[in-house]
């Protein structure tokens, strides 16, 4: 392996969008994943906006892709037909492609339906048209798929519209992402985020890795967040503890819907888990110092321990262990403070159970 560049965990900061800065162990920016789960449909891409924005989620992202900028001719002619029991697909791979693609005027009509929405609009290019259109549409970053760490050419332009790349980490090498973040800061962008990735559909659990967020933090300097393709919600929401700046996780409004990753997707109630989840998580999560709240001082008082007398005592008597106890509340002298005043005389009589302040002893 090459000789990477970066080491030691970092904090450095990335303005993703207008609104939101990203980095390591902030609150995670949410992206519903809609990818081609439109199906082609512009009415059943608004459903799923709408359900995005009712789940919480900071953006919606798409795909974007046609007919002749992804898939040769040959992977084509290589798969004519779709056998599929469950009648997830139809026709041939190239069929769905046809059917499933945003074109362009679709792209600004999508994005300004999430304006109105007041959800953020992206979406994933796949050649340099798709590129420049995403700029024209005003997107905030690039998102780059997984397959397309390798493609230097892709990479290069995209750095140089020197706005935020998020970059998808899947079946990558440590050399290959290094590789990647350098051709990026080779056209002066250091706006980079990795996402940890596992290429499956679905992966399995111990194939998942999520320590890898970590290990990223350690050997880059750039902030690292999670693209999820596992079923439900718990691995995304363990993200948040190991620190994820973002998470990315496919969406729909229906499993059962025919298309290529329906089946994978989080549904509203998924999503709405993960979303709200992840704030009390990252909430919840605090600082590594040491810090006792208002509410917990106060606490103290009721929960906490005073010492106090276990029999009648007089004034002028010696205060001995065996005539103390322990017990609530803590508004007294603290236990671990008897050995302070063992041997010390009280000044005043003293019922049993008194709770014992400095102003009883002389």
């Amino acid at each position: 392996m090459a000789n990477i560049l970066y080491g030691g965990k970092n904090n450095m900061k990335i303005q993703l969008t207008k609104n939101k800065e990203v980095y390591n162990s902030c609150r995670p920016y949410i992206i519903a994943e809609i990818g081609a789960n439109h199906n082609g449909d512009m009415s059943l891409a608004k459903k799923m906006i709408d359900a995005a924005v009712n789940c919480g989620c900071d953006a919606v992202k798409f795909q974007s892709w046609t007919k002749s900028s992804l898939i040769s001719k040959s992977e084509y002619k290589a798969n004519t037909k779709y056998t599929d029991s469950k009648k997830k697909h139809f026709g041939s791979l190239e069929e769905m492609v046809d059917a499933y693609y945003l074109r362009t005027e679709q792209h600004y009509e999508l994005r300004d339906y999430c304006k109105l929405k007041g959800i953020d609009f992206n979406s994933t290019p796949f050649d340099f048209k798709e590129v420049d259109l995403l700029n024209d549409l005003g997107v905030d970053f690039y998102k780059v798929a997984s397959m397309d760490i390798n493609n230097l050419t892709l990479l290069k332009y995209i750095a140089k519209f020197n706005k935020p790349v998020v970059l998808s980490t899947g079946m990558a090498t440590l050399d290959e992402i290094e590789m990647a973040i350098k051709v990026i800061e080779s056209e002066n962008n250091n706006n980079i985020v990795l996402l940890h990735c596992i290429a499956l559909y679905p992966p399995k659990n111990k194939e998942i890795n999520l320590r890898n967020i970590t290990m990223m933090q350690n050997v880059f300097k750039y902030p690292v967040g999670f693209s999820d393709h596992s079923i439900g919600y718990a691995i995304p929401l363990a993200s948040v503890v190991l620190g994820s700046c973002i998470i990315e996780k496919h969406f729909t409004i229906d499993k059962g819907l025919p298309g290529w990753d329906h089946e994978i997707s989080a549904n509203p109630e998924e999503m709405k888990v993960i979303v709200d989840g992840a704030k009390k998580i990252h909430e919840s999560l605090g600082q590594m110092e040491r810090v006792i709240s208002d509410a917990e001082e106060e606490k103290k008082k009721k929960f906490r321990r005073s010492i106090v007398i276990n029999k009648q005592m007089n004034k002028g008597d010696v205060l001995e262990e065996e005539g103390v106890s322990f017990k609530r509340p803590g508004t007294g002298i603290p236990p671990e403070e008897l050995k302070y005043i063992l041997g010390k005389i009280v000044n005043k009589n003293l019922d049993i159970d008194h709770i014992l302040t400095a102003e009883d002893l002389i």
